[in-house]
């Protein structure tokens, strides 16, 4: 290294955020030592995928990017515009999808299975979004859920496939939009991912099908069904249960490398079972090979690794350079 500040756009290179903010202020000075430490909070919450944030004034941060990060956001109240990862998921799964590659590339095998877990969880609504309009916004449901004959969110209904836990998200879900902001975030803390796996329930393995589903079109159920059964079997995967393996609980037992490897082989082989499922066989360059054409499919839409870290990391580097 040649000097402090080369050091400095190491750290940024290699997305290591929170060391670099720490670090900026006792090699820049405190002025531009905290210019480098705000962008770098930007960019540590994004590689947290703390989503409830992603929205939070950086100002040291450049408007293009900020305006990218919001389209990962997760709304905090019913009626805050724009509607962020609500209105499509399709820029947050660009952005999971950079994490988990940079967790990779880092090693982080724990954030980067949490990441891959996350994915799994909401990977319906990806499904859903083409026949939604949107991606699972409570304030936009189709009022065709509600229909007659309906036992969407009707909880305690024995004809119904979904778990009681299940009914109780959806009940809550047809409700959500109008309650206070409290109510609307613990909502998304707690049930929405529950409604993501509800969905694809209802539309690809219910065993005693009620009104529910009838307000997607005829001739676009099938196909919604397929790609809904493709998103619940990636969530039951060797790659997604890496998360619960653990004798004890989440964080203890790190699987290593090559149980990863290992892991994506054999989801990869459980999921090529249909032409959407074999997508995750493909060579895609991605250090998960396959996983990126698989989300495509899911989402009947191109979802590519998004390029969000890597450009907060040039700009920390063209800050420290100056």
């Amino acid at each position: 290294m040649d000097s402090a500040r080369d050091l400095l756009i190491e750290l940024a290179e290699r997305h290591a955020f929170a060391d670099l903010g720490a670090l900026a202020p006792r090699v820049l000075g405190e002025r531009e030592g905290e210019r480098v430490a705000d962008v770098c909070e930007f960019g540590q919450r994004l590689l947290s995928l703390d989503a409830e944030d992603f929205a939070a004034e950086a100002r040291a941060v450049p408007a293009e990017l900020r305006r990218r990060a919001r389209s990962c956001h997760m709304p905090q109240t019913p009626r805050e515009q724009p509607r962020g990862a609500l209105a499509t998921l399709v820029p947050a799964y660009g952005l999971l999808l950079e994490v988990i590659a940079v967790r990779w590339r880092r090693r982080e095998l724990s954030p980067m299975t949490a990441a891959v877990h996350i994915a799994a969880e909401y990977l319906p609504l990806l499904a859903f979004e083409p026949a939604l309009g949107h991606a699972g916004d409570p304030a936009a449901w189709p009022a065709g859920l509600a229909a007659p004959g309906s036992r969407f969110g009707v909880i305690g209904d024995r004809e119904c496939d979904h778990t009681r836990a299940e009914q109780s998200a959806l009940n809550r879900t047809l409700r959500v939009a109008v309650e206070p902001g409290e109510g609307w975030r613990a909502y998304f803390d707690r049930q929405h991912s529950q409604v993501a796996g509800a969905l694809a329930t209802c539309v690809a393995r219910c065993r005693n099908p009620c009104t529910a589903m009838d307000w997607v079109a005829p001739d676009d159920r099938a196909d919604l069904a397929a790609r809904a059964k493709v998103a619940l079997a990636f969530a039951d995967t060797p790659l997604v249960r890496l998360r619960h393996a653990a004798p004890v609980g989440h964080g203890f037992g790190v699987p290593s490398a090559e149980e990863v490897l290992d892991a994506w082989e054999r989801s990869r082989s459980a999921l090529d079972k249909n032409p959407i499922g074999g997508t995750a066989t493909h060579d895609d360059g991605f250090p998960l090979a396959g996983l990126p054409s698989l989300f495509s499919a899911v989402a009947a839409a191109p979802v590519r690794p998004a390029t969000l870290l890597a450009d907060i990391s040039a700009h920390l580097s063209a800050m420290i350079a100056e």
